[in-house]
């Protein structure tokens, strides 16, 4: 399983202010604590938690899968699986 990265960049940094590592091996668990605010948050977004875990499975998915460019916080936030 893929490890998902959730990187998050001030608009025109090179280097992410933030990385957030989810190890593909605990994706299923961790996604039962992520509270109901952050899934809410995920699914505005247009993001499936539950296709980003089948994804991760999938040895043939990897790389960037959501560029969201947050224009008014002035912030970029990509979510890959590695």
């Amino acid at each position: 399983m893929a490890d998902v990265k959730i990187r998050i960049f001030k608009y025109g940094d090179v280097e992410p202010e933030t990385t957030v590592t989810i190890p593909g091996s605990v994706l299923n668990v961790a996604s039962k604590l992520i509270p109901k605010k952050a899934l809410e948050a995920l699914q505005n977004e247009g993001i499936d938690l539950d296709e980003l875990i089948r994804l991760s499975k999938d040895p043939e998915v990897r790389g960037t899968l959501v560029e969201i460019e947050e224009h008014k916080k002035n912030e970029k936030i990509i979510i890959s699986l590695e």
